[in-house]
């Protein structure tokens, strides 16, 4: 039997797996902060209830096998991940027993960290979504990704392919600041570049409507990739790669299912809003779920941005960009026997 597909990743990093979990969870922890801000808090509560979840069940797997690996941060930064991807106005009650499927299932029941065949958080998220659909499709109802496909399948469309064209058809209102802000960086950033800004995006990435939380909290996301990319926690190119990919797939095909044409697609409205830059930032970079090899590593990355858009855009599924890691992932096993086959044989034989 060959047991190759199923070592753990050899990927050297310059930082530790510890660092790695704990500025990841910094991040998530600064984003879900920003979310809270509008939501009275509940987005810290469902964050709590998640890593409630996620480091009891550790704590108790750590003590039936005598050791205690609840120190390498992973436990925490897996809740956090989840918190990033759910609702905020979800019944912390799920984002608790998501946390408790993904340590005891996902991840110890394959070994332990390092051993699991797909990300925890991602797959908590999955399964919280496919246990109570109703429930989870309930907190995102008013969410302006929701509203989009609504309109959609409505058959509205613009003839421009503008989301944002499209959503203020459905009744979609701008603040006043909105419209302020815009005006004041049409007048001096963008007027130099030759280009303005429509007014809307600032209101529709507001943290003051329910949704996503990574959607809701997207100026300390930002701020957090910038430090998670600084720190050498991981190869700087792979969300290079997804991003690169995803934009590319938008800036074509993006206008198409709103009713535009080819070329027109808006590629500030896809990378912004489902979760996207934290998917391309947190979940495709894990090591532990990835292939081994720069090759094997850019056709992953690659699959995921091709996903996420076919899931996100004709699909119409708001949280097609955690679908899409979770297929990609399911994919990592063939990816890794293709590089044994093309690479670790081919060294041999040298």
């Amino acid at each position: 039997m060959d047991l190759s597909l199923f070592q753990k990743p050899q990927i050297n990093l310059s930082r530790s797996t510890a660092l790695r979990m704990r500025l990841v969870s910094v991040c998530a922890l600064l984003v879900i902060f920003e979310s809270s801000l509008s939501d009275s808090g509940h987005s810290l509560i469902i964050a709590l209830a998640a890593v409630l979840g996620m480091v009891g069940t550790e704590l108790l797997f750590n003590f039936g096998e005598r050791r205690f690996s609840i120190k390498d941060s992973s436990a925490i930064a897996s809740a956090l991940i989840l918190t990033l991807f759910l609702p905020n106005t979800l019944n912390p009650l799920y984002a608790f027993l998501g946390g408790i499927f993904a340590m005891a299932v996902l991840k110890h029941s394959f070994g332990g960290l390092g051993s699991n065949w797909v990300n925890p958080a991602a797959g908590a998220w999955l399964f919280i979504r496919s246990a109570w659909p109703v429930a989870f499709n309930r907190s995102i109802e008013d969410n302006h990704l929701m509203r989009l496909s609504a309109s959609l399948e409505g058959g509205l469309r613009d003839s421009m392919g503008s989301p944002l064209a499209l959503l203020m058809i459905n009744g979609w209102s701008n603040t006043l600041l909105d419209s302020k802000l815009s005006a004041f960086f049409n007048q001096t950033i963008f007027r130099f570049m030759g280009s303005s800004l429509p007014s809307g995006y600032l209101t529709l990435f507001s943290s003051n409507r329910s949704g996503i939380i990574a959607d809701r909290g997207l100026f300390f996301l930002l701020l957090g990739t910038i430090l998670i990319a600084s720190s050498q926690c991981f190869r700087f190119w792979l969300p290079a790669v997804f991003i690169f990919v995803y934009s590319i797939l938008i800036r074509i095909f993006g206008a198409l299912p709103f009713g535009g044409s080819f070329w027109e697609g808006d590629i500030i409205f896809a990378l912004f809003s489902g979760g996207t830059l934290a998917a391309a930032f947190i979940l495709v970079t894990d090591p532990a779920t990835s292939p081994k090899s720069m090759p094997g590593n850019t056709i992953f990355i690659s699959l995921c941005a091709v996903f996420t858009f076919l899931f996100r855009y004709p699909g119409l599924d708001p949280y097609g960009t955690v679908t899409a890691v979770l297929l990609g992932n399911a994919l990592v096993p063939l990816i890794r026997r293709l590089e044994n086959a093309w690479y670790y044989e081919k060294r041999k034989q040298l």
